[in-house]
């Protein structure tokens, strides 16, 4: 390997967690201003910029949104183990074996589960569809807890009875919420998969090369 600074080989992970730092600071800011209109509308008292961090509002915006990106995420990667688009640049070869379908073999530069085998081995195996699933759930468990919050907060300032956790589990309000952000995901795998069938990004490895027929599968 070439030698490179570490800031050069680790670019593309610095370039989307920095847009994603930024992102997420202006989405407190601005919710912020919008939870506090909400509360000032409902008779409430506004809160801080710290307390806000912790609230029902913040919850519900960021991890609707982050638990249907761990949903895409982990199906893509599930799914892309059986199913097929000829064309695609996103897509297994349907016609022969690729190098992810071989067997790990040990040695001195495989990760140390391939060394260990056995129980680690196995789970290391389908580790990546499995961190995408865990972040998933957490995700949804903590748009839950925000949507509950928000929703009993509304509910007070109607004078309504709050609901439990029980009760709102299947509340239509959740889960609008919920599918609205999946289907929107769905979309855009989708997309990229059909789409790489005929169109070219030169440079990028999410596309196949510029001049490669259009029912050449995989990059």
């Amino acid at each position: 390997m070439k030698k490179h600074s570490w800031l050069y080989l680790n670019s593309l992970t610095i370039a989307f967690v920095s847009m994603l730092v930024i992102c997420l600071a202006a989405q407190a800011y601005t919710g912020l201003e919008q939870f506090n209109d909400e509360l000032e509308k409902m008779g409430m008292e506004k809160i801080s910029f710290a307390a806000y961090l912790t609230s029902p509002h913040f919850l519900e915006a960021t991890f609707e949104n982050w638990e249907s990106e761990f949903l895409q995420m982990a199906m893509y990667v599930v799914l892309t183990v059986w199913l097929r688009q000829i064309g695609s640049a996103e897509s297994k070869d349907p016609d022969k074996k690729e190098d992810v379908d071989r067997e790990p073999k040990p040695g001195p530069d495989a990760p140390w589960p391939v060394n260990k085998g056995g129980f680690w081995l196995k789970l290391y195996k389908h580790s990546l569809s499995l961190a995408f699933l865990v972040l998933f759930l957490v995700s949804f468990c903590l748009h839950f807890k925000g949507s509950l919050g928000h929703y009993n907060i509304e509910q007070v300032s109607e004078n309504k009875p709050t609901a439990t956790a029980a009760e709102y589990i299947l509340n239509s309000k959740f889960w609008f919420e919920s599918f609205q952000n999946w289907q929107s995901e769905f979309l855009s795998v989708a997309s990229i998969v059909f789409l790489s069938v005929y169109l070219r990004q030169w440079g990028s490895p999410e596309s196949k090369p510029v001049d490669a027929p259009h029912m050449e599968t995989g990059k």
